[in-house]
């Protein structure tokens, strides 16, 4: 008798620990780490040749996804589309980026974002780098430029609040209002600089002149945004109420700046060193998350903008035996896969078995619609129009839920891609690799057809093969177009009329 109570009491004390070890995976933390012109060639656990250990861990321990896209190949847009869930030629910027401070947010003040949704569940939000959706500062008031303030910038009242990620779902933000090489040098603290821009930039860093905080160092950023990721992931740890870390990265961007702790450490120059540097931020987070023992329900998520920049010097690169776009065509600004397609790994140990890997068709939009379904808020109509949830395929690597996604190039050229079709609706790169628009040898089709599954190189056009796919594909694109959406719901209206065909075949 005595013995049964005992193992009575034994199996209940036990069940009581397991239930106390039971992790609720509905408000999992939530970290976005992205990247910054890094190729899908760039990670060492596909073909790079610059070390990136960290990177690797998250693949060995995590899922990864290798036909995952950004919605442009460019940064503007590939960020808007990250945080909305909607593709970014909807909006009112139909091609390249932005490159004034004192332009208006791309996001509109009421648009739903992963932070804002993610508020409605009770999470505390930052973003903690670079932002680039337009910061929209005041102006001076009957401004003179001296002679020695060049560049833009110097005009900005930098004593008045920006509007910033504060304005978007974000409790707390600190980073930079744009890419490394866009004035003005400094970092913004909520809505305030932390230091008056007075000074001209470092001549020695490449970028546009301009006007910099005194105490600013480009080639500081990758450790000052490590150390505030760091010390908000401790200060969280304490707290009750999940969060969510957005932390886009000024890196391998221009200015390729990596710290003097980095440079020569690979075989690849300073574009290498500033990839391990990259790396490095990355296992900081992680470091930070295993201390505080919140490693098995934090998601973390890593991918990057768009694809490698031409200013890496990819030839050179190539001739070391690194290629940035690994086998694909193209790299950032294009339609080509180099443009887009994207390394993406995400790691949630509660959820995901560990080293998989999935060929899921996927984009950036989905990150919002994977949040709704983690949590359980639903999106309204209007919102994450563009995404489809990858929760299943987290779970299962099989699952490939996604019918088709539109690809942009930063001349505003569109593709579609169906399964292993993918339609280029113009005659070229739509950016800056050969051949660019207008450069188009004479008599080329304006339409471009591929079969990715036997031509991932996209060397050979099958549009006169294949009429039936291009008029196929074609009408699918217009279709979202002409919808508002891609996924099924209300007709929303988008914000410009949208032609499918780039400007340069239209006129």
């Amino acid at each position: 008798m005595y013995k049964s109570i005992i193992a009575i009491f034994v199996l209940c004390f036990s069940q009581n620990i397991l239930a106390q070890k039971q992790v609720d995976t509905s408000r999992p933390n939530i970290i976005f780490i992205f990247a910054d012109d890094m190729g899908i060639g760039d990670v060492s656990h596909t073909t790079g040749k610059a070390a990136t250990p960290h990177l690797d861990r998250l693949a060995e321990e995590g899922i990864r996804f290798t036909d995952a896209h950004t919605s442009s190949s460019v940064c503007t847009p590939s960020r808007y589309s990250l945080l909305t869930g909607r593709y970014n030629w909807r909006t009112s910027l139909s091609k390249g980026v932005i490159h004034k401070p004192t332009t208006k947010p791309l996001l509109k003040k009421e648009e739903t974002t992963v932070a804002s949704l993610l508020k409605q569940a009770g999470y505390h939000t930052a973003i903690i780098g670079k932002w680039h959706l337009g910061i929209e500062w005041e102006l001076l008031p009957d401004f003179k430029k001296e002679k020695w303030q060049i560049g833009g910038g110097w005009n900005i009242d930098y004593t008045k609040p920006a509007v910033t990620p504060t304005s978007n779902g974000f409790d707390y933000y600190f980073g930079i209002a744009a890419s490394l090489d866009m004035p003005p040098y400094v970092y913004i603290e909520n809505e305030k600089v932390t230091e008056i821009p007075s000074v001209m930039k470092d001549p020695n860093i490449r970028g546009r002149k301009g006007p910099a905080g005194p105490s600013f160092k480009a080639d500081h950023c990758l450790q000052d945004f490590a150390e505030k990721s760091v010390t908000y992931i401790n200060e969280r740890a304490n707290e009750k109420e999940p969060f969510f870390l957005y932390l886009p990265l000024s890196s391998p961007h221009t200015p390729i700046v990596p710290s003097e702790k980095w440079r020569g450490k690979s075989p690849l120059g300073d574009y290498g060193d500033f990839l391990m540097e990259t790396d490095w931020v990355v296992g900081e987070v992680l470091k930070a998350l295993d201390k505080q023992g919140l490693t098995e329900n934090t998601i973390v998520l890593f991918s990057t903008d768009n694809g490698c920049s031409p200013a890496a010097k990819i030839p050179a690169l190539q001739k070391k035996g690194h290629s940035p776009s690994g086998n694909l065509r193209g790299n950032k600004a294009d339609i080509y896969e180099g443009g887009h397609r994207v390394p993406l790994i995400v790691r949630w140990p509660e959820v995901i078995n560990t080293g998989t890997q999935t060929d899921r068709l996927t984009c950036l939009t989905d990150f919002i619609a994977t949040c709704s379904e983690i949590t359980d808020i639903k999106l309204e109509g209007t919102s994450g129009v563009d995404a489809v949830s990858f929760l299943s395929t987290l779970k299962d690597p099989t699952i490939t839920n996604r019918e088709a996604i539109v690809h942009h190039s930063i001349n505003g050229s569109f593709a579609i891609r169906q399964g292993n079709w993918k339609l280029a609706l113009c005659p070229g790169s739509g950016g800056w690799s050969t051949p660019r628009a207008g450069q188009t040898p004479e008599g080329s089709p304006n339409v471009q057809l591929f079969d990715l599954a036997n031509d991932i190189a996209e060397t050979t056009n099958l549009q006169d093969k294949y009429p039936e796919k291009v008029e196929e594909l074609t009408q699918l694109l217009q279709s979202y177009v002409d919808k508002g959406r891609s996924t099924p719901g209300e007709i929303q209206k988008n914000d410009r009329d949208i032609n499918i065909y780039s400007e340069d075949i239209a006129n």
